[in-house]
Parts: structure tokens; sequence; C-alpha cells
């Protein structure tokens, strides 16, 4: 809880932009089903529905096999890194105006 605190104190811009509601494009509108939501709460959603349908590759713990619905919204990859996961989020989410 103290470095999230931590966090929001050295740089609010950042954390705001993570838990500001967002319009979603429509690609991503229809994997999670609603017209706005946060950057943080659609990675949230993002990772329980890798996890709620096992989409971990057994071998590798660190890739994800992409199902159709993750593809639509993961530049069509079947197979992603853990590591590229927020990067490939935050490229549907455009940069506020400051």
């Amino acid at each position: 809880m103290v470095v999230a605190r931590k966090a929001v104190g050295e740089c609010p811009k950042k954390v705001a932009s993570l838990i500001d509601l967002a319009n979603l494009p429509s690609t991503l509108r229809e994997f999670a089903g609603r017209s706005q939501m946060s950057h943080l709460s659609f990675f949230i959603r993002v990772w329980s529905h890798i996890k709620s349908n096992n989409l971990q590759d057994p071998n590798n713990k660190n890739m994800v096999n992409c199902d159709d619905k993750l593809k639509s919204i993961l530049l069509g990859k079947s197979q992603v890194e853990l590591a590229e996961l927020p990067m490939l989020i935050k490229l549907h989410f455009p940069k506020a105006p400051k």
C-alpha cells in the first residue's frame, strides 16, 4: 500500500492515465462488453480471460496462447509473452492531450 501511495505522489499523471475512464475502440468494446473502461481495468479483464481459459502455455508460463478473442486485441498474434501484454494493450489507449 505504501508503494502505491509513493507512486501516486511521484507521478500522479501516470497513475491517472491508468485509472481514468477511456472510451474503448470497437475491438476492445467487444472484448470487454463495455464502452468505457480504465486502462488498468481492461488489463485486469484480459488477465482474467487468460487465467479463466487456461491460455498460459503449460510448458512455459511466460507465454500466452491466444484464442480468437485475444487475437482480436493483440494484433492478431497467436502467442505473446506476458511481458508484451502491457505494451500491446497500451497501443489501444491513446495518450491524453496535455
